[in-house]
This record gives C-alpha cells, structure tokens and sequence, in this order.
C-alpha cells in the first residue's frame, strides 16, 4: 500500500510545517523570561511577567515538537528510498550528527556567559539544582540542540526496527497489516484519541508532571527520558507510516476545522488544569476532588491536545499553504540555520532588557525585532549559497524563485 511520490504542492505544504514549526520555538524561547512562576525555571526572571506570553507558550509547546517529529518522519522515509540505507546514514550523519557537534560549543559558550552575567542580577544566574561544570556523564547540557540528539537516536531505531520487519516479513503481509491498521486509524475520528494513548498513559503515571512542563525535555542527559522517546518515536512513526500512504493527509487536510476548533478547547482546558494543579498543591486552593484526580484530567487532555493540534497545524497548512511561496521557501531553507544560532542572541537580549522598566509587549518585541535581522543577514551572506546551505539544506544552491523539493532541512532529505 505503499503510495509514491506525493504532489509538489502538498511537499511545499508540509515542508512549511516543519520551518514554522523550528521558527515558533524562537518565538517560545524569546518569551520565557517573561513568564510567571512560583519557582525559576529560566535563567533570568524579568521585572515585567506576562500572563499573556504564558498561555501563547503553553499552546506552542503543545503540539510544536510532536509536528516537527512527524515531519521528520514523513521526509525520514522519503529520503531513505531516495538514498538506500547507506546514503540514508550518511546524509543523516551529516545534517543532523555535523551540525550537533560543530554548533553546540559554539553556542554553550555564548550561554554560559549569559548565565554567569545573569548571576548579577535578582532572580538570574543558574538553576537551582543545574548540574555544575564540567558535567557528569550521561548529564549533558544538550540546550536547544536535544532534538538534533534525539533525532539520531530515532533514526538509528527505525533502521534497526525496519530492517527486523523486513527481515521476517519477506512477503510484505506484516507490513500491509500494518497499512491497514494505520489507515483505518487515520480514517477515524478518534484518531488523534488512539494516538494519544501512548503519551498520556506516559505523563500519567509520572506523580510529578503538571501541564506547565509538558513533555520532559531530555536537554539535560544522554538517556533520552520515556517521555520524550514515547511521544516524539511516535510521532516520528506517524510520519513514517503517513508517507507510505500519501493520501491520507487528505483526511488531516478535510477535518482541518475541526481539529483546530478541538485543537482551540483542549488547550484551553489543559490551560486551566495545568493552573488548577499548581493552586491544589501550593494550598492555594481546596479542591473538591483530589490532586492525583485533577492531574489525570490534566494529563488526558494535554495528550489529545498534542494529536489534535498537531493534525489541525499540518491540515491548515495543506488547505492554505499548498502552492509554491517565495517567502515561504526562503523561511523553510533559513529556519534550520536560525534555530542553531538564535539561542544566545536571545539569552543575551533578554538579559539586556530584563531590568528595564517597560511594558513586556515593548521588551517582547524588541527582543523578537532585534534579534531576527542580523540572524536572517547571517543566513543570506554566511548560510545560502555556501557549503554550510548545502550540509544543513541537503541540495546545491538553486535560483530563488524556483520550486524545489520540499524535503529540506533537518526533518527532511
């Protein structure tokens, strides 16, 4: 049942989930200083909290990774069968593996210089709890970058699980159940319910998760945390399993309203039970039910929210974003380089702006609108057009203006 190569246009589509996907998390990242909580949790705390930035963040780090892990996926399988097992490693080696070890000291410098300048300020310096320097094994301050991390470890797992499949299924019937199963999944309107199983089941039994961390962010170790394997491998099989069956992005690209009105509530009602969960355990509150009840509300709702926000994001995109964008394209080829780079420039801004006394929105902005012209200049003169564009793009400089394959950047091939 395995489909063959979809339409440009929807490549384009899905190509553009995956950048915005990369370029939210600056959005996210910019306003963490900005948010309120009883306990720090960023490196700096600014004197302007925002009630606001908080439920915008909370809805991007929703269903953000869990998109782009399924691009990665979708784009995973079409390169393997573009390249074969060996070029497939090799091409993964270098666009994921290169990039990881050659920006990470490039970009912890510049961080823990911002931490150390932070340290002079209230509410600044380094996390309670953070591991000192240099770290001890398996901790490892993979900051931004873990995805890079994870997704090698994925890769590796879906190679390693394909080439089991494959050996023992040497007439396809596995893998034909398999696109049954998948199919009459995706067909049905409880997909996003059958595919939040897994995950909730995850952060459920965690006694310690609320709705404000979502899934664990494995930045911090060389063992990727269950969360994070079970939510994001999955999602990587999702794509997998969607790009041996192309024409089931026709049901993402119809229900695409729906799911973002469901997508819209269980935010909101994860919002709320995440806020509830903090009131009940400060003693801010009573309850009428008990903590572990209303943190298993939470944790079921965040779980559907990931599947249906992520199927809403990728069938907006397929319903308005399907043809070729000149913009889009150049966002799409700059988003991979932009997420490398935009860590300390946003750390050392936030920093800059933390003591002033100004409205957040005036910091936010600033912050956003100094940092993203020198970062794009970076890309266009540094970036596109070089070698570097080639290893992080996967193709030789083209023409702008010109339609390309949309499997590009780290989720692609």
């Amino acid at each position: 049942m395995t489909t063959a190569n979809a339409p440009s246009e929807r490549l384009h589509a899905l190509d553009a989930v995956r950048a915005f996907a990369l370029l939210l998390g600056i959005v996210l990242h910019a306003a963490m200083s900005f948010l309120p909580s009883p306990t720090r949790f960023w490196f700096i705390e600014d004197t302007h909290q925002s009630l606001v930035l908080s439920g915008v963040t909370f809805a991007i780090h929703v269903f953000r990774m869990t998109t782009f892990f399924l691009m990665a996926g979708f784009f995973a399988r079409m390169s393997f069968h573009r390249r074969g097992t060996p070029g497939f490693i090799k091409d993964r080696l270098l666009r994921i593996a290169l990039p990881l070890v050659v920006a990470w000291p490039i970009v912890f410098a510049p961080m823990a210089v911002s931490v150390i300048w932070a340290s002079q300020f209230p509410h600044g310096g380094p996390l309670p709890g953070a591991a000192g320097w240099p770290p001890v094994l398996p901790r490892f301050p993979l900051t931004h970058l873990w995805f890079l991390y994870v997704l090698i470890e994925l890769y590796a797992a879906a190679l390693l699980l394909r080439t089991g499949v494959v050996t023992i299924d040497r007439a396809g019937r596995i893998r034909m159940a398999i696109d049954r199963l998948f199919a009459a999944i995706m067909t049905s309107r409880l997909a996003p319910a059958i595919l939040a199983l897994p995950i909730g089941l995850a952060i459920s039994l965690d006694p310690k998760w609320v709705g404000w961390i979502g899934i664990r962010t494995p930045d911090q170790s060389l063992i990727t945390n269950g969360q994070a394997w079970i939510a994001y491998g999955s999602a990587l099989a999702v794509g997998w399993l969607l790009h041996r069956q192309i024409g089931l992005l026709r049901q993402l690209e119809r229900r695409c309203l729906l799911n973002t009105a469901m997508a819209i509530g269980l935010i909101a009602l994860s919002y709320g039970l995440a806020f509830a969960v903090s009131m009940v355990a400060t003693h801010v509150v009573a309850a009428p039910v008990s903590l572990p009840m209303i943190r298993l509300a939470g944790a079921i709702a965040y779980a559907l929210a990931i599947w249906t926000t992520s199927f809403a994001a990728i069938g907006l995109a397929l319903r308005f974003m399907a043809g070729f964008s000149r913009t889009r394209r150049y966002l799409a080829d700059a988003s991979y380089w932009l997420y490398l780079i935009h860590m300390p420039i946003v750390m050392a801004l936030q920093l800059a702006v933390s003591q002033f006394d100004w409205p957040w929105p005036a910091k936010y902005a600033l912050i956003l609108l100094v940092a993203m012209p020198p970062m794009l200049a970076s890309y266009h003169l540094l970036v596109r057009g070089t070698i570097i564009g080639w290893l992080l793009n996967g193709r030789r400089p083209q023409p702008d203006g010109a339609p390309r394959n949309a499997a590009a950047g780290p989720a692609s091939g």
